[in-house]
């Protein structure tokens, strides 16, 4: 079932790049393993997935140190608390969700103490909602001004989180917004930052953001059914 799940959204990742013009390798496909043992990941593995993507570190751990890193990629896709900061550096090859220039600060700090530099996006809270963490749009130029300088963190793009509804075409708004801003951004040319991806879209809306510019689509139920704890 799992790999009729992934031939599925692969098809359609596909096919709907190529609707609107997009190049299909450009949409890369982040298979979410909330909750799910490593024997599903595994599966999941051997359907074709490339990058996974976990909420919580502690998680995480276990299933890193049993699957490992290679020929895949493990990316971080929760919020990030600053006390979690010092384990992030041998799991994750990007951290979709700095939610602050404190917390960027936080992992540059980590990252020069170990002479590495750590990939991330910047999480906007494009729908302004109180429940959503991630920094208000109007402040996003500022803080890249702010971060371009540091060299223990890259910044390679932004992120959002709708607020979810059954109707795709409602999270539309959102994504064209944080296209937008990524392309203001972009604009600036500030040094040192790539604003290349655009982390937005998950298994109901993902089409919908890939429409409107997504390059990472964090996909969890449509590959892999429901999480555990929602059976």
């Amino acid at each position: 079932m799992i790999a009729k799940n992934f031939e599925q959204v692969h098809r359609h990742i596909v096919g709907t790049a190529e609707r609107v013009g997009r190049d299909p390798g450009d949409v890369r496909l982040v298979a979410v393993t909330k909750e799910h043992d490593t024997d599903t990941i595994a599966e999941g593995l051997r359907a074709g997935a490339k990058v996974l993507g976990e909420n919580k570190i502690q998680d995480a751990q276990g299933k890193i140190e049993t699957l490992g890193h290679d020929g895949m990629e493990w990316h971080f896709i929760g919020h990030l608390q600053k006390n979690k900061v010092k384990f992030i550096f041998d799991l994750f090859d990007l951290i979709h969700s700095v939610d602050s220039a404190a917390l960027a600060e936080a992992i540059h700090e980590k990252a020069q103490a170990r002479g590495t530099c750590m990939p991330i996006l910047l999480q906007v809270n494009v729908s302004g909602e109180a429940s959503k963490f991630g920094m208000d749009p109007d402040d996003a130029p500022e803080v890249i001004h702010r971060l371009a300088s540091l060299e223990g963190v890259k910044i390679k793009g932004l992120m959002t989180i709708p607020p979810f509804d059954a109707d795709p075409e409602k999270s539309r708004p959102y994504y064209v917004r944080l296209r937008e801003l990524r392309d203001s951004c972009a604009k600036l040319a500030f040094p040192n930052v790539s604003l290349d991806e655009l982390s937005m879209g998950m298994s109901n809306d993902y089409e919908v953001a890939i429409e409107e510019g997504a390059t990472l689509v964090r996909v969890g139920t449509a590959l892999f059914g429901p999480r555990p704890s929602t059976k």
